[in-house]
């Protein structure tokens, strides 16, 4: 078979399933199956496949077929630059979480330690370490997957990232940070018949968060003010309805005014907000 021909195929097969950008998957898994890069299947459409690479380039087709993420049938996911390692267990980094580190980085200072709460593919803490190798960067996750792939993405791009199991910020103690951020969970039980099959494949335990989406940061932000130093600085990504939640929960005289900052898309995606030094 010819690339031309598989990619045909292979398409065809995508759009019936209802995958979005079918031609696009399919010329990133034949690009993978292959060893090349993507750009030349279209310089050399008519070169011809060995069997063992069709083979296994039509399984993956039926993978992606069946929903499964793409990120994981590849194995790897951009965020920030850096090309990040991804597989079943581990929450797929989002572009739209690139504005969290964004803000991380726009804040912090020589010799600060910051904390990624569910550190997941590690993307998050990562992304800081290799922008900024004067400050201590740790990431907390209960699952053991996740700090996994935490650990192997960091050692790939050469980021110190100290890791540790913990249920959020629980084995942490008190005034000991300067900044914590996390993507949490913030998807509503509710929507879960809404939402694309792919999601089906994400661990769900970091994606929903009971039924209006608020149960993880109702129990992070107090735990957030407990291990912040007095004037730390807590950095949330917001699910897209979550903000008048969220907003409710700084209030009571822990926390400063929150800065709010709106995604490409006008989506209110992160609040800032700083720890008081002394407590109403």
């Amino acid at each position: 078979m010819h690339v031309a021909d598989a990619l045909r195929g292979a398409a065809g097969r995508l759009a019936e399933a209802g995958v979005e950008q079918p031609r696009r998957s399919a010329e990133l898994l034949l690009a993978e199956a292959l060893g090349w890069e993507r750009v030349r299947l279209i310089t050399h459409p008519e070169a011809e496949i060995g069997a063992e690479t069709q083979a296994r380039f039509e399984r993956d087709v039926e993978r992606r077929a069946s929903g499964e993420p793409l990120q994981y049938i590849l194995g790897r996911q951009e965020f920030y630059g850096l090309d990040f390692e991804v597989g079943p267990g581990v929450l797929i980094p989002r572009p739209e979480t690139e504005l969290l580190v964004e803000q991380a980085l726009a804040r912090l200072r020589n010799g600060d330690k910051v904390c990624d709460v569910g550190v997941g593919s590690g993307a998050i803490a990562v992304a800081i370490a290799a922008e900024r190798t004067d400050v201590g960067v740790f990431g907390v996750d209960f699952s053991r997957a996740a700090l996994n792939a935490a650990r192997g993405n960091a050692r790939r791009h050469g980021a110190r990232v100290g890791l540790c199991r913990s249920d959020l910020l629980s084995a942490l103690g008190a005034d000991k940070l300067d900044m914590v951020v996390s993507n949490p969970p913030y998807v509503a039980e509710a929507a879960r018949s809404e939402l694309q099959r792919e999601l089906a494949f994400e661990p769900q335990e970091a994606l929903f968060a009971g039924p209006d989406g608020l149960d993880c940061y109702t129990r992070l932000i107090p735990q957030a003010a407990h291990v912040l130093k007095p004037g730390g600085t807590l950095l949330l990504e917001l699910g897209h309805d979550s903000l008048p939640g969220v907003s409710a929960m700084l209030e009571g005289g822990k926390w400063g005014p929150p800065e709010v900052f709106a995604d490409l898309a006008g989506i209110p995606r992160v609040v800032a907000v700083q720890r008081l030094a002394s407590w109403a």
